[in-house]
Order: structure tokens, then sequence, then C-alpha cells
């Protein structure tokens, strides 16, 4: 496969950095070379998210979880683009562009950054969604346009479907299980990851991830001698 000139973007999605790394870095290659993905089905995700989101805009800080700075969540769903990332004190092309769940204003100045997760999943950990909140962070305090902010706190809002509700088909639905996880501000891990990341991308295409079921699927047909 030869190289094109110029990726077909230059923005770098933060849930990338979580989701991309971790699976398959020849099909994250080819999505930003080549603007290509692999459909993906997931009809409940937006529509769940969307509920969650707006259940907490204006909600205060602090109702939330009471280790949260005293404020007020102002802004929801809202794009955020960076100025470009350097790496070893040099510009580079790349840009982080991702659109956040909520922001909070606070008493002091600073901004809360959330996000909000519907699952069950035991990966819901701080420590494996901390390059994601922290490509929201970098574009927030190093933003390509606008005032620059300081995020004083980040976490991950998580609902966790337990239970139904409700007594009659009109007013019925799931009940859930809600946690706060603190994730703690690292920006060295950051540019550690958004370093390999850049690298993997500047490179020549790379193999496929050993469990990409994407890749494997593609590996399979092609190998069938279906004419």
């Amino acid at each position: 496969m030869k190289k094109p000139i110029k990726p077909a973007r230059e923005n770098i999605s933060p849930s990338d950095l979580t989701f991309g790394l971790s699976t398959c870095k020849r099909c994250l290659w080819v999505k930003y070379w080549y603007k290509v993905t692999a459909p993906m089905t997931m009809p409940l995700v937006g529509t769940l998210s969307s509920l969650q989101e707006e259940y907490f805009q204006r909600a205060d800080m602090p109702t939330i979880d009471p280790s949260l700075r005293p404020g007020t969540v102002t802004k929801w769903g809202e794009f955020v683009k960076s100025k470009p990332i350097q790496i070893n004190g040099q510009d580079t092309r790349w840009r982080i562009l991702g659109k956040y769940d909520l922001v909070s204003t606070n008493d002091d100045g600073t901004v809360g950054l959330i996000d909000c997760k519907v699952s069950d999943s035991e990966r819901d950990s701080g420590a494996f969604y901390s390059p994601q909140l922290e490509a929201y962070a970098f574009a927030l305090e190093n933003p390509a346009a606008g005032k620059a902010v300081e995020v004083a706190s980040m976490g991950l809002l998580v609902w966790k479907p337990t239970h139904t509700v409700g007594d009659n088909p009109d007013n019925s639905g799931f009940g859930v299980y809600q946690k706060y996880v603190a994730v703690e501000r690292d920006h060295d891990n950051f540019m550690r990851v958004i370093g390999d990341f850049i690298q993997v991308l500047e490179g020549e295409i790379p193999e496929a991830g050993p469990t990409c079921t994407t890749c494997q699927f593609l590996t399979t047909r092609n190998g069938l001698d279906l004419l």
C-alpha cells in the first residue's frame, strides 16, 4: 500500500487514544491516512448517552460527587480543538478535536470535565480512560482559538443498568447504579501516549492487531476463492 502525500485527517479523536492504540494500529493508521473505518452498529448508545447528559445539565457539581469543587455544569456536547501538538518542542501537523460530554464552571474560575458512560464494563476505570480525558483537557487548556481554561478535575460518570422501574406501560424503564470515578491528572503520561500515537501515524502501515476482529475477517474473506 502506497502511503499518501498527506493524511486524510489531521485531527486526533480523544477516544482513539483509549481504543485505537489498544485495539489495532493498522486500522488506526488506515483511518487517519485514508479516512476508512469499519462500520459499527450501536443503536442505543447515542440515545442513552444523550439522556444521561441531559439529566446533568446545570447540575451542581458536589451533588454529582462530594469530592468535586463547588460549581455548576454549564456546557455540554461542545467540540473543542487544540493548537498543534508539540513533540520534542516542535509543532506537529496533529491536533486534538473532540466533543466532550459535560464541563462545569467552578466558583474558583477553574473547570471540571466529566465523561458520561452507560456501561457495566470492568474497564470503566480512571487509568483506562485517562488519555482520553487528558486529550479533552489539553484542548481546553491549549485551544486553537478562544480563551484557555484550567481543568481542575476530570472524571467518569457511570450509569450501570441494574433493574427495571415503573408500574405501567406508560411509565416504565431501567434503573441504574450511578458512580463517579475520579481521574487523576497525568499530563506526562498523556504526552507519552500521544507521542506513541503520532509515531504510529507517521510511520508506514503497521501490522494488524492480533485480536482485531475486523482484520481477521478481512484476511479470511480475502482468502476465500469466491469467483
